[in-house]
C-alpha cells in the first residue's frame, strides 16, 4: 500500500505542533525572555519565516502552547464549550458537580500550570504577555462563573452565599498560582491536590449537615 498523501492542512498542523512542542521544552528550559525565536527553529526545524507566518511573534507561540495546554489538544474549541465541561456543568448532583470539576482541574493544572508560570513570567517585562495574562484570568473567571451559576440556579449553596462570592471562592481555590503552590513548589501530588480542592469547595460552597 502507497503512504497516505499528506495535504497542506496535515502539513501544517505538524509543522505547528513541532514549534509548539519545541517552544515548550525551551520556555522551561531557559525561560521565556531567553529563549529566541532563532533557538525555536532550530529545535524544531522549521523556518524563521514559517514560525513567523504561523505565529505572528514569540508572544504567539506561548499563546499557542497555552491553548493547548488549556485544552488539551489543538482543536479550536473553547474550553467552556468541551463535552466534558458540558457533562459536569449538566449534572444535577452538586457534590458530584464539584468532584467533576476538582478533577477536570486536576487534568488541566497539570498540563497549563507550568506555561501559565511562564507567561507570568513574561510578563513582568512584556506589555503583550501582560495583556494576554489578563485576558487568560479574565477568561478563566467566567468560566468558573458558570458553576457558580449552576449551583444558585438549582439552590444548592448553602445559605445566605451570594452567587458571586461562591464564584471568588472558585476562583481563587482554582487558580493556576495555588496549583503552583501545592504541586510544583510544595510537591504534592496530583491525586492530593484533587482531593483537597473538592472537600474545600463542597465545604465552602454547599451547606453541611445539620444547616
Amino acid at each position: 500500500m502507497g503512504s497516505a498523501v499528506k495535504t497542506p492542512q496535515a502539513r501544517t498542523r505538524r509543522t505547528r505542533a513541532a514549534v509548539v512542542e519545541a517552544a515548550r521544552t525551551l520556555f522551561l528550559d531557559r525561560g521565556y525572555a531567553a529563549t529566541t525565536v532563532e533557538a525555536i527553529s532550530d529545535a524544531s526545524d522549521t523556518s524563521q519565516p514559517t514560525i513567523y507566518r504561523l505565529f505572528g511573534s514569540k508572544l504567539g507561540i506561548l499563546r499557542a502552547l497555552l491553548d493547548i495546554s488549556i485544552g488539551g489538544d489543538d482543536r479550536a474549541v473553547a474550553m467552556a464549550d468541551r463535552p466534558q465541561v458540558l457533562t459536569m456543568l449538566g449534572d444535577p448532583d452538586p457534590r458530584r458537580q464539584l468532584a467533576g470539576f476538582a478533577a477536570l482541574l486536576r487534568r488541566l493544572m497539570d498540563r497549563a500550570a507550568p506555561v501559565h508560570r511562564i507567561l507570568a513570567d513574561a510578563a513582568r517585562s512584556d506589555e503583550d504577555a501582560a495583556a494576554l495574562l489578563a485576558e487568560v484570568a479574565r477568561q478563566r473567571q467566567e468560566g468558573q462563573q458558570r458553576i457558580a451559576r449552576s449551583l444558585a440556579r438549582s439552590k444548592a449553596l448553602r445559605p445566605h452565599l451570594r452567587e458571586r462570592d461562591a464564584a471568588d471562592v472558585i476562583h481563587a481555590l482554582a487558580s493556576p498560582e495555588l496549583y503552583g503552590l501545592l504541586v510544583l513548589d510544595r510537591g504534592w501530588s496530583g491525586e492530593r491536590y484533587e482531593q483537597w480542592v473538592r472537600e474545600i469547595l463542597t465545604e465552602q460552597l454547599l451547606p453541611q449537615d445539620g444547616t
